[in-house]
């Protein structure tokens, strides 16, 4: 019996080991924590031309699906600052964060497509970067759909109707 209770006690504690001799690096939930390591001068990590392929002026043509996948996109990632309208009345704003800028002033109504999706790659002014929540063709189409935002606005003020979703 007492063998018996040594060898399940035994198999037991084996089965606590995290599989490696490294404990230090180990957190408590048991995974492996590896300092970051930048890749070497000279070279290019992997994905890279991929991503900036993806990036690349004039980026996929504009599609009514396209718009439709901004919108989507639009109003998880954008519209808690820049609001629905893009008027820059989001909910943060309600709460004390800095208002920013209105899509539909003429400094803005003046960005390409491309000068937006690098916005929202690289940040500007308190808008951080979004290159690690956002898709690249996402952006393109957060893109085309803020474009969208800028036209309906100029069809309602000069009276004309719009047929954007």
């Amino acid at each position: 019996m007492r063998l018996a209770l040594g060898v399940l006690g035994t198999l037991l504690m084996a089965a606590c080991d995290s599989g490696t001799e490294e404990l230090a690096p180990v957190s408590s939930t048991r995974v492996v924590q590896r300092p970051y390591l930048p890749a070497p001068p000279g070279t290019v990590p992997r994905g890279t031309a991929a991503q900036f392929a993806a990036l690349a002026p004039p980026g996929p043509q504009r599609t009514p699906e396209l718009v439709s996948r901004g919108h989507e996109r639009f109003m998880i990632f954008c519209s808690p600052c820049h609001g629905v309208s893009g008027r820059g009345d989001g909910r943060v704003v309600s709460r004390g964060f800095p208002a920013p800028p209105t899509y539909h002033q003429e400094r803005i109504r003046a960005l390409s497509p491309a000068q937006i999706v690098t916005v929202i790659t690289e940040g500007k002014g308190l808008m951080a970067s979004y290159a690690d929540r956002v898709l690249p063709e996402d952006r393109w189409a957060i893109a085309h759909f803020v474009k969208e935002l800028q036209a309906r606005e100029g069809a309602s003020s000069t009276g004309r109707e719009s047929a954007v979703p």
